[in-house]
């Protein structure tokens, strides 16, 4: 049940779409928009369980600021960058996330972002509803021309199930598939992919398009950065529905304004939700407001994945997706 009063045994700090079921716990919800960090460290007290969003950073402040009452994080999201977890291992705090609902949604944007960048879609858009279009007349057999994607090179940074579904998806494109990993995906190597691992310098010299798919570490953060935009080709196209600061966006805006790269699709920004204005005024570029897994199916998927989390930790039971 949702209940305003102060007795919480489930504080979230977001509304989330679908039927979250967690019994008969006390739920409150923070509301739809994005809390004050205040107003979270204020609500936690005495809750025994903290639904956080990715926007949320949970660290011992927030542990202790629930009074000890606190044993678990159900993050809603794969990625938890946000989350300090020798804080949660101090305080005894279980930390779960939701892995599997959101590969479809991510992989299809990732598409979405790439056909777009590669037939110049945005731009076609505005164009088609300004007076241009009509003052103009038809366009000529060179107006704009966008990257064909039949039979190029995709390299996929990260071969966890996004990457994977990535590059599944370029099978209809018939693309040949390179990816980058710690260790030796044999899901890559064998059919239908028949993938190469190759070192990252090397892909991004070799790639048209290159997708990025590794988490948020201290080892991945401006992992693609002035000298590795500089291997790539001029024609490469370059997504990232990972997480922002993976790539330096001064020195993609560089590139992205000398042509250096043919264009870039981006779901997500190193200083979220403030967009570099450079990346805004570029017409390569094709933006989104970190909406990967925002397909409505699969938001509701999260909601009963976190659900199940939520209701084992309350009952002591262990935690379907747990990860720390």
């Amino acid at each position: 049940m949702i209940d305003g009063g102060n007795k919480t045994d489930v504080l979230v700090t977001r509304a989330m779409p679908g039927a979250f079921n967690v019994g008969g716990a006390r739920v409150r919800v923070l509301g739809e928009a994005l809390p004050d960090r205040g107003a979270v460290l204020e609500a936690i007290a005495g809750a025994r369980v903290l639904v956080s969003m990715f926007t949320d950073k949970v660290d011992a402040e927030m542990i202790a600021a629930a009074s000890g009452s606190l044993r678990g994080v159900c993050q809603y999201a794969v990625g938890t960058d946000n989350i300090d977890f020798e804080a949660c291992r101090e305080g005894g705090v279980i930390v779960t996330n939701t892995p599997d609902a959101v590969t479809e949604g991510t992989a299809d944007l990732a598409w979405a972002l790439l056909l777009a960048v590669a037939r110049r879609v945005v731009e076609g858009d505005a164009y088609a509803r300004s007076e241009a279009y009509p003052a103009n007349g038809p366009l000529g057999m060179g107006d704009f021309l966008g990257a064909d994607l039949t039979g190029r090179t995709l390299l996929i940074v990260g071969a966890g199930r996004i990457g994977r579904a990535v590059a599944l998806r370029s099978i209809g494109w018939g693309m040949r598939v390179l990816y980058v990993a710690r260790s030796r995906h044999w899901d890559f190597e064998l059919a239908p992919l028949a993938a190469e691992r190759v070192e990252l310098d090397e892909g991004l010299a070799r790639a048209d398009v290159v997708s990025l798919h590794t988490p948020l570490m201290t080892e991945t953060r401006h992992l693609i950065d002035k000298r590795r935009l500089g291997l790539m080709k001029q024609n490469a196209i370059l997504i990232n529905t990972a997480r922002g600061p993976v790539v330096d966006e001064v020195a993609l805006v560089d590139a992205l304004e000398s042509g250096q790269i043919w264009g870039a699709g981006l779901d997500v920004f190193e200083r979220e939700p403030v967009v570099h204005p450079g990346l805004i005024a570029a017409k390569n570029a094709v933006l989104t407001p970190h909406i990967g897994s925002g397909e409505r199916r699969y938001r509701e998927m999260m909601t009963a994945m976190v659900a199940g989390n939520v209701r084992a930790i309350l009952e002591g039971k262990q935690a379907p997706n747990r990860v720390g």
